[in-house]
């Protein structure tokens, strides 16, 4: 399995609102056409009140492909072009990495929302060695 990961800057003079919007409502579904793509997971920047730090990206998107062959194929077909072109509406900046995903380990809990889809996957918590759990207070 590979996964293309995304970080994504928006372009200079959108909202939070427009941004997500488009990219949720009109990119998303041009995304999820793509041939021998497997799985599209969108990640939308949390804004935590007080905190000071502003994050680096507005978001993260994951291209899931079966293989490096579906990746190159992928990026050949009209829908891989029509996705890149509809990139230049939203993105002021994005930064790229191919990852391999075998033998990769869930190290705890995960959320994630696939574009397309009402489906949430949840998955529970993991009892890790040498890992404690945060008690809750």
């Amino acid at each position: 399995m590979i996964k293309l990961v995304y970080c994504i800057t928006k372009k200079a003079g959108l909202t939070d609102e427009e941004f997500f919007r488009y990219w949720e409502n009109i990119h998303g579904p041009i995304g999820v056409r793509i041939p021998r793509l497997r799985k599209l997971v969108q990640s939308h920047r949390l804004t935590v009140p007080g905190d000071k730090r502003r994050p680096d990206y507005d978001g993260v998107a994951e291209l899931w492909f079966d293989n490096v062959e579906a990746l190159l194929a992928a990026r050949q077909s009209q829908e891989w072009k029509a996705s890149t072109e509809g990139r230049k509406e939203l993105h002021r900046s994005q930064q790229s990495c191919l990852l391999r995903l075998r033998g990769a380990r869930n190290l705890g809990r995960a959320e994630a929302r696939q574009v397309g889809s009402n489906k949430v996957d949840r998955r529970k918590d993991q009892k890790l060695p040498g890992i404690a759990k945060a008690s809750k207070t």
